[in-house]
């Protein structure tokens, strides 16, 4: 397993982006790594980018050959252009990416209402972004599932209805149950205890797949988590997943798929108790994606 930390803060539009620097550390700090890699960023998002890519090649050419798995350590979601792009390459269009986030990131420069990347990433994925920040190849929209989004743009709701972005939406979030990520419920229990909503994420992810068995990205912004459970991120928006819904619905899609990549971005430490709960739940979603990617590549 390879952890590559991407310290990079100027992505985002959050007032206290700043802290993604420190965020990063302490989430790369989290993963039980058997290589680990520091990209030291650059005000120029471009530049940062290209040392991304530099990274991600020699990991991806050596470290990974054998099917190990690649965490990303945020850093803001800009951090994940280059990271998915790699992992688009390699698997061509049986890649699916999993996008758990209170935002859509869908985003491009014109509808922006930021002009933050951060809010751009996933649609420059798919092809539109600013200069020098487009993936290539683009993944087509209808490989990627978002998960937990309730908080999108005019713009971005338009092109998921006209893109055929698939989008598995949160029941509404009960937090009468406990937010304790050691109690995580089965995975058939998630997205507010109704049956069968892992089973929709699931099959959405099946239904999006090229050719052959999809294989799954996994990116993690820390704002899909409901906010008066876990503060630390710049973009709060309510209405999220609690911890053991989110790893639930991670393990539901490990269980059933290959997963290829990893990515945990957006973590603004501010309070004690985030970061205790924090440490088991990022090595609850690292262990059951390691076991999972195991003799997924090629």
């Amino acid at each position: 397993m390879t952890v590559v930390q991407v310290p990079q803060w100027r992505g985002s539009g959050a007032p206290t982006a700043e802290r993604l620097r420190e965020g990063a550390r302490l989430l790369a700090s989290m993963v039980p790594a058997d290589e680990r890699v520091l990209v030291e960023v650059e005000d120029d998002l471009v530049s940062t980018a290209a040392r991304v890519r530099e990274a991600i090649a020699q990991v991806d050419g050596g470290l990974l050959v054998d099917g190990g798995l690649l965490v990303v350590a945020g850093g803001d979601c800009g951090v994940e252009l280059e990271p998915v792009a790699a992992a688009r390459r390699r698997h061509g269009e049986r890649l699916v990416v999993v996008w758990f986030d209170a935002h859509g990131d869908l985003n491009t420069p014109e509808s922006s209402p930021s002009g933050a990347f951060h809010g751009m990433v996933l649609r420059a994925l798919t092809g539109e972004g600013p200069p020098g920040l487009v993936a290539t190849p683009a993944v087509d929209p209808g490989r990627v599932v978002l998960a937990g989004a309730r908080d999108l743009d005019p713009a971005e709701a338009a092109f998921v209805k006209s893109a055929g972005v698939r989008h598995v939406r949160p029941a509404e979030t009960a937090l009468t149950q406990s937010p304790d990520v050691r109690h995580v419920r089965p995975a058939e229990a998630a997205f507010g205890g109704r049956a069968g909503d892992a089973g929709a994420l699931v099959n959405a992810i099946a239904a999006a797949g090229g050719p052959g068995e999809p294989v799954v990205y996994v990116h993690i912004d820390l704002d899909v988590l409901e906010p008066e459970i876990f503060a630390s991120v710049g973009t709060p928006s309510p209405g999220g997943l609690r911890p053991d819904q989110l790893l639930a619905l991670v393990t539901a899609v490990a269980e059933r798929f290959g997963v290829v990549g990893l990515g945990i971005t957006e973590y603004e430490p501010s309070r004690a108790e985030d970061q205790e709960l924090l440490e088991p739940l990022v090595a609850g979603l690292v262990e059951v994606c390691a076991r999972s990617g195991r003799g997924t590549g090629g």
